[in-house]
């Protein structure tokens, strides 16, 4: 799917905040919670979760979902990370 049409599916989806962002090389982000559930689709790079203990990486073409409310952390590749995010 191009951009505009996972833009269109998480439209459909319910999510209302829609946009496309960049994180340089290495950015962190330390444990944070966000007050709606929130869908990323990686575009470019690579970025890893880290929620309830466990750690996974995402990379091009694939999507992760945080829960309402759900404490994590993220840390970016070394090449940054291009996503689209969706906000409930």
């Amino acid at each position: 799917m191009n951009e505009k049409q996972i833009m269109e599916k998480l439209s459909a989806e319910g999510f209302k905040g829609i946009f496309v962002h960049t994180d340089p090389p290495d950015a962190y982000y330390p444990d944070h919670t966000h007050s709606g559930i929130t869908a990323h689709i990686v575009l470019t790079g690579e970025i890893t979760i880290t929620c309830d203990g466990k750690t996974e990486s995402y990379r091009s073409g694939e999507r992760f979902d945080v829960p309402s409310g759900e404490v994590h952390s993220a840390r970016v590749g070394k090449s940054g990370c291009r996503y689209i995010i969706g906000e409930v």
